[in-house]
């Protein structure tokens, strides 16, 4: 389910009802967790928290004409999708993170590469998500995507 939006205000507008809180507190999380000079955003389709384009000029390889992304939110069909790039490019943080979750919630970990995704919106693990923010620094994950996409297309 994509949401037909052109900015984060319009986003945050289109979540559904029964999300809204859950949706609207891990937000609030991200924001009060992510280490300094990331930037919040829209792109992709999504809200995005990412490197912007003043300390990291190149973009996202993909598309240089946007910043770098690092995590974002999404109201799913089925679920709130956290994409975290740090656990799909680092190995220790998402063992950290794999291991962390089950001390916060009931039900097993729903899991792709980068992406995690809540389907319960009473049991999302807010205190394990704010301590994720907080494991990388903007210069961190700059280091690790430019030697994780050198690496990829060497």
């Amino acid at each position: 389910m994509k949401l037909d939006a052109n900015n984060v205000q319009e986003y945050l507008d289109k979540v559904p009802e029964e999300r809204q809180m859950a949706f609207n507190k891990l937000r609030q999380t991200i924001i009060d967790n992510l280490p300094s000079r990331f930037a919040e955003d829209f792109s992709y389709g999504y809200i995005g928290f990412n490197v912007p384009h003043s300390l990291y000029p190149a973009g996202y390889h993909c598309t240089p004409e946007k910043p770098l992304p690092f995590t974002g939110i999404a109201s799913q069909k089925n679920f709130i999708g956290l994409y975290h790039m740090g656990i799909y490019a680092n190995p220790e943080l998402l063992e950290w993170f794999i291991s962390e979750y089950p001390k916060h919630c009931k039900h097993k970990l729903d899991m792709g590469k980068s992406c995690i995704r809540l389907k319960k919106m009473n049991e999302i693990p807010y205190e394990s998500i704010g301590e994720l923010m907080q494991r990388m620094t903007v210069d961190e994950w700059i280091d690790l995507y430019e030697a994780t996409t050198k690496a990829f297309y060497e």
